[in-house]
């Protein structure tokens, strides 16, 4: 992975007001573990409900695919894009790349 890119997207210079702070930019490291860790938890929410075998990098490939021509959009679009990736929607995505043969 590339500074400022969590798994193959970059991303350019976010900003984001944190506890009462003035608006600064975020880092790359800041946003790469910051996607990582949601990326985990909903990898972690769609185990507890059945789907054993997700992982964090499936998620963020399933979500980031559609960022591929227009760049990442703004922090708050990306975690609730990861926040609401619905199983099915999901599982889809999967499929689909289970028929092209590839794995993300």
């Amino acid at each position: 992975m590339h500074k400022g890119e969590y798994k193959g997207v970059a991303h350019q210079g976010i900003s984001y007001c944190g506890n009462g702070e003035e608006e600064r930019a975020m880092t790359d490291e800041e946003f790469d573990e910051m996607v990582q860790t949601l990326c985990e938890s909903k990898a972690a929410e769609f185990r507890l409900i059945g789907y054993e075998h997700v992982e964090a990098e499936e998620v963020w490939a399933c979500v980031s695919g559609k960022y591929s021509k227009s760049g990442v959009p703004a922090l708050h679009t990306v975690v609730n894009d990861i926040l609401s990736l619905k199983a099915t929607t999901f599982m889809n995505q999967m499929t689909l790349n289970a028929y092209r043969g590839s794995r993300f």
